[in-house]
C-alpha cells in the first residue's frame, strides 16, 4: 500500500524523529528540510521532502510530505501514529 499525507507546521527533522521513534531508522538522505529523506522500518518505508508553501499573503510555512509505503494495516496504524505526533507539535 502507498499512502501519501502532507503536514504543515513541523520540520522535515521532526517528522524523521517521530519516525524514528516509532521503529524506523534513516537509512537515505538528510535530516535538513532541503533533502529528501527516507526511514525505514519493520515491514514500512517512508519518503520525506520539505518545502515552504504560501498560506497567506508573504506569510509562508514549511510543509512535509511523507509517502509511506508498506502493507495496508501497518501502512493505516503508522500513519495513525504518526499524525497523532505531528498534531501535537504544532499546538
Amino acid at each position: 500500500m502507498r499512502r501519501e499525507e502532507a503536514f504543515r507546521g513541523i520540520s522535515k527533522r521532526l517528522a524523521v524523529h517521530y519516525l524514528e521513534n516509532l521503529g524506523g531508522e534513516l537509512v537515505a538522505g538528510e535530516r535538513e528540510d532541503n533533502a529528501e529523506a527516507d526511514v525505514a522500518g519493520e515491514d514500512w518505508t517512508a519518503t520525506l521532502s520539505a518545502e515552504k508553501v504560501s498560506v497567506a499573503g508573504s506569510m509562508t510555512l514549511t510543509e512535509v510530505s511523507v509517502v509511506f509505503e508498506g502493507g495496508e494495516d501497518t501502512v493505516a496504524e503508522l500513519v495513525e501514529k504518526f499524525t497523532q505526533k505531528a498534531m501535537r507539535a504544532g499546538g
